[in-house]
Formats: C-alpha cells, structure tokens, sequence
C-alpha cells in the first residue's frame, strides 16, 4: 500500500485539475461563465479563454461571448469541469439571440419588482 505525499493529496484537490479544461464558474452575484481556465492563482484568480456568459431566463438561454476572461477569486462560488461527452443543457431550453435574452431579462426584473411592490402594499394593509 502506497501512502499519497502532502503534496499529492494537495494537488488533487486543486485548480490545477481542471488546466486547459472546459469549465463552469459560477459568480457571487449569480453570473455563470463558462470557458477553458487557462491559469489560477493561491488566491483562485483565474484567466478563461473564449469565454462567455451563459444567461438562462426560464426556457431560454444565450451565451453571450467575452472572449479572455480574468475573474478575481473572492468573486468566485463555484468552479467545475464540464463534461464534453454529455449535453449541457435540458432539450427542452430553447437557444436565443443575446438581444433576445436581453429582453426577457428585464421583463423578469420588471415582473420581480412588480411582485415586491405588491407584497409592501399588502403589509401595509396588514390583512392579519
């Protein structure tokens, strides 16, 4: 039996994994990007290559191109590898253009804020 260094078992656990991979990162502020990481850092700053971001509004979604890509660590979630072999997405998501997105982005923020602004008129009524 053969016992794994330090060194070993820190590597494994590392970005370095996921070197000249396809990834998925998601962002503290809810964005995912996706892109191959060409390099990280100790503090997880890492640098994607053809990079873009995905946006997804109920059944559609778009990727929107940002090419090379920093990301600064404290921003970052969650970073995965992509599995190339299997689909990304459900069949049932439908690809639009980004203007497309665009627009059913704000129409769910306007419909978001139309719900909070009902919600503070009924606790002001205070129906209870």
């Amino acid at each position: 039996m053969s016992w794994a260094s330090a060194e070993d078992i820190y590597l494994s656990t590392s970005l370095a994994n996921y070197l000249d991979k396809k990834v998925l990162v998601l962002l503290r502020d809810g964005r995912k990007l996706l892109g191959i990481l060409r390099s990280f850092d100790q503090f997880a700053n890492a640098v994607l290559e053809g990079s873009c971001e995905r946006v997804i509004v109920g059944d559609l979604y778009s990727d929107i191109p940002l090419g090379l890509y920093v990301i600064r660590g404290e921003n970052v979630v969650l970073l995965g590898e992509l599995n190339m072999e299997k689909e990304e997405l459900p069949p049932h998501m439908t690809h639009v253009s980004a203007m497309e997105i665009k627009r059913a982005q704000k129409a769910e923020r306007e419909a978001t804020d139309l719900k909070g602004t009902i919600r503070k008129r009924l606790e002001f009524l205070d129906l209870d």
